[in-house]
């Protein structure tokens, strides 16, 4: 008996097409300069961008790849270490002042609901069945994120909300579904997982012995994670392409 449903976020309740992001990171580069230049460090903005650049390349290398996250404000530490400056010569109001510039553009340029997803919410919360979520979070933190749903009109369907830069560890890693679990206070065959990703929401969900279902939407936004090679074959427990085909998918896998 299916009694809790969990959805990824990026792409699967959330997306942001190519000119957002290029908004959003416009933004959080011009922020970042500007307290840089009030702080006494004066940096073209091409240095800027590049260290923001090498900063995804530094954090994969470190923990992405390895299925590990970090806070935001490591994220903010290794980005002044690849403008060769030290964060220990910056006091606390300095750095927080950096992470705010760094973690809030996706707020101030909003990225967009998938389609549908607000009405299946909805649609699964009247059921009363209780609702979780976990996202693997990048450059926007757990507590940027939770802001985003709250004016995208989403949070409010949802009960368990888990964020790798918070939990430590990112999907496909089953610690982050223990975590999502606990909180939903059901056993892992009482799950389904919905997510675009077949490795990190289906054969992650699927492995702690949820159902996971792979969701494929029509279009695609900017915040798809690499391709990963495998060795085996992942086999989803149900595809949809449309988010409004997933109250089937639940009654029939209820009814089971």
């Amino acid at each position: 008996m299916i009694k809790a449903i969990a959805f990824d976020l990026w792409e699967t309740l959330i997306t942001e097409d190519a000119q957002t992001a290029r908004r959003q990171e416009r933004l959080r580069l011009d922020r970042i300069e500007q307290v840089l230049i009030a702080r006494g460090q004066s940096h073209s903005a091409d240095r800027i961008e590049d260290a923001y650049r090498r900063l995804w390349h530094r954090c994969h290398e470190l923990y992405w790849s390895e299925d590990i996250d970090v806070p935001c404000r490591r994220q903010v530490e290794l980005f002044l270490e690849g403008l060769e400056l030290d964060p220990a010569s910056f006091d606390d109001i300095a750095l927080d002042e950096i992470e705010h510039a760094y973690a809030h553009a996706a707020l101030d340029i909003l990225p967009h609901p998938v389609s549908g997803a607000p009405e299946t919410l909805a649609h699964i919360k009247e059921r009363a069945m209780p609702i979780g979520l976990i996202s693997n979070t990048g450059r926007t933190p757990g507590y940027v994120l939770r802001k985003i749903l709250e004016q995208l009109g989403l949070a409010q369907s949802i009960d368990v909300m888990v964020f790798s830069n918070e939990h430590g560890e990112c999907k496909p890693r089953a610690s982050i579904f223990e975590q999502l679990r606990a909180g939903l206070g059901v056993e892992y065959g009482e799950m389904m997982f919905v997510g675009d990703n077949l490795y990190v929401d289906v054969h992650g969900a699927q492995r702690c012995g949820m159902r996971g279902i792979h969701f494929i939407p029509a279009q695609r936004g900017t915040a798809v994670a690499p391709p990963v090679e495998l060795d085996f074959t992942i086999t989803p427990d149900a595809t949809i392409h449309h988010l409004s085909e997933l109250p089937g998918v639940i009654e029939r896998m209820r009814n089971e």
